[in-house]
C-alpha cells in the first residue's frame, strides 16, 4: 500500500518512516499537499540503480576503446527517428 505522509512526519515520526521503509516499500512525504520527496531504503534505492550504473560503466569501457563519437543531433535524431518516424518534432 502506497504510504503518504506529510514531509513533518520526516521529523516527528523518524521511526516510524524508517520501520515502513524496511519493508521495502518507499514513502511518499509531502509539503504544503504536494509531492516533495520519496524516502526508500538503502537496499531498494540500490536495486534501483545498480543495473544503471553497470550499464554506465559499460559504456564508459565501450568509449575507452573506441574512438567513434557522436553528437547530440545524432544520438537524439536517431531516437526521434525510431519513436515517431521523422527526425522533426
Amino acid at each position: 500500500m502506497i504510504q503518504i505522509r506529510p514531509i513533518s512526519d520526516l521529523r516527528n515520526k523518524f521511526t516510524e518512516i524508517e520501520k515502513e521503509v524496511s519493508t521495502g516499500e518507499p514513502v511518499y512525504l509531502t509539503k504544503n499537499g504536494y509531492g516533495s520527496m520519496v524516502v526508500m531504503s538503502l537496499e531498494k534505492y540500490s536495486e534501483l540503480t545498480d543495473e544503471v550504473e553497470m550499464k554506465l560503466d559499460e559504456a564508459d569501457r565501450a568509449a575507452e576503446e573506441s574512438d567513434t563519437r557522436y553528437s547530440n543531433d545524432e544520438v537524439f535524431g536517431g531516437i526521434r527517428e525510431a519513436l515517431h518516424g521523422s527526425k522533426e518534432i
